[in-house]
């Protein structure tokens, strides 16, 4: 569960306060040592204003792709239109001489609205088998 910053400085107000030693206080509530004492160290450090949320997503990507990379993908899949995603990674990674895997490719595409549905072969089944066997285990 998180806390909102005026709820984590509530109870480190309250620990500081209490008669009462921190591990047998944060066993009644339900808290972890090891986030109060983050929350602590943090409040030690910074103040209340260390205690905000933060976004648990990283700020940066090792492995995403550039925004020009991926406004070029999208103008080469516009110019060849009657190309599969694993085709076009191929031949981007080809002629660009820059690596765009298949399913990079697939989700860049399918995000912008660009994948073609494949064109398919609708095959029915017989009502019988066409050769008949004539013995056990014959195929």
């Amino acid at each position: 569960m998180r806390y909102p910053a005026s709820k984590k400085l509530e109870l480190i107000r309250l620990f500081e306060q209490s008669h009462l030693p921190v591990r047998a206080t944060l066993d009644k509530l339900g808290i972890p040592r090891a986030t109060f004492y983050g929350w602590y160290d943090a409040y030690q450090r910074g103040g209340p204003e260390a205690l905000a949320d933060r976004p648990s997503r990283p700020s940066w990507v090792w492995n995403g792709l550039p925004v020009e990379v991926r406004e070029q993908i999208a103008a080469f899949a516009l110019e060849e239109p009657e190309l599969s995603p694993r085709e076009m990674a191929v031949r981007f990674t080809d002629e660009r001489r820059y690596f765009v895997s298949e399913a990079t490719a697939y989700r860049l595409l399918k995000a912008q609205d660009l994948i073609t549905s494949p064109a398919y072969i609708v095959v029915k089944a017989a009502d019988a088998f066409r050769d008949k066997t004539t013995a056990p285990n014959q195929l």
